[in-house]
């Protein structure tokens, strides 16, 4: 059975607590993702997601020159590099989440997305089940 670390991207690009939600945003634009984690000295401070983006910075009047910090989300989930895959796949679906952080001595290692487990088959129903439980309305979860 495989472990987190066996599946995880360990280059993650990161923003700072202090960079602007206009240089979050660029980034996700460059490398087409949709959430950044957010370090400060290597250690997760946060996450910070378009969907935070648009929610906590333009609906409610702040401006692009907003700091990061303003708008992430820091109560987030993580996960070490230890984890076995199936458990992984399974609190994320739990969750619904689509990307785990992965977190050593309060440092983050990598991050885990849907995709990275559903090309593994061992855990691909897994993943499904989890993408399945994420895009499904609240009221017909399993």
């Amino acid at each position: 059975m495989k472990n987190i670390q066996e599946v995880m991207t360990s280059d993650v690009e990161t923003c700072r607590p202090e960079d602007t939600v206009l240089e979050a945003a660029k980034k996700m634009k460059e490398y087409h993702i949709g959430s950044i984690p957010v370090t400060q000295d290597r250690n997760l401070m946060g996450m910070i997601t378009d969907r935070d983006i648009v929610v906590r910075c333009l609906a409610e009047g702040k401006t692009e020159s907003a700091n990061v910090s303003d708008v992430m989300s820091s109560n987030i989930i993580t996960a070490e590099p230890d984890m076995d895959v199936q458990e992984a796949a399974r609190m994320m679906a739990e969750k619904q989440i689509r990307r785990l952080p992965i977190v050593e001595n309060q440092q983050l290692a990598g991050i885990v997305a849907l995709k990275d487990l559903a090309v593994d088959e061992g855990t691909d129903s897994q993943a499904s089940f989890a993408l399945n439980e994420i895009s499904e309305r609240p009221e017909v979860h399993h």
